[in-house]
């Protein structure tokens, strides 16, 4: 799996936060904590990175925000909400899509389980 120990490591910071603070919190708290987490273990992150988007020859120097962007391999989008909607994992694959980036997690913290709350995104490089 591409980037698994990457992936491995934030899931398991995603599930000690989500253990130690419960769900149904702020998504700005879940972020700062596990930046917080990311910086204990020495992981490098980059968070509310502006990304620009490029279309022809029109470049917006602004195009969206990355939640977290960890090791320039991996970026995480962080949810607390109700239910993941369709919409979300296809706005994920579209910021990898534009950085270039090749996975991405999109964590929802608004459940029991964290486990129930992962998705795991792959580029299909075709």
């Amino acid at each position: 799996m591409k980037h698994e120990s990457t992936t491995s490591a934030i899931i398991g910071i995603c599930i000690k936060v989500h253990e130690h603070l419960g769900p149904g919190l702020l998504e700005s708290v879940y972020e700062e904590v596990i930046c917080y987490e990311l910086a204990k273990f020495g992981i490098a992150f980059k968070r509310q990175q502006g990304i620009p988007v490029i279309y022809e020859e029109i470049k917006l120097e602004l195009g969206f925000r990355a939640d977290v962007i960890i090791e320039n391999k991996v970026i995480l989008e962080i949810k607390s909400v109700e239910s993941i909607a369709q919409v979300h994992p296809k706005t994920v694959l579209t910021y990898m899509r534009l950085t270039g980036i090749e996975v991405g997690l999109l964590i929802n913290f608004n459940v029991v389980l964290l486990r129930e709350g992962i998705t795991r995104l792959v580029l299909d490089r075709k």
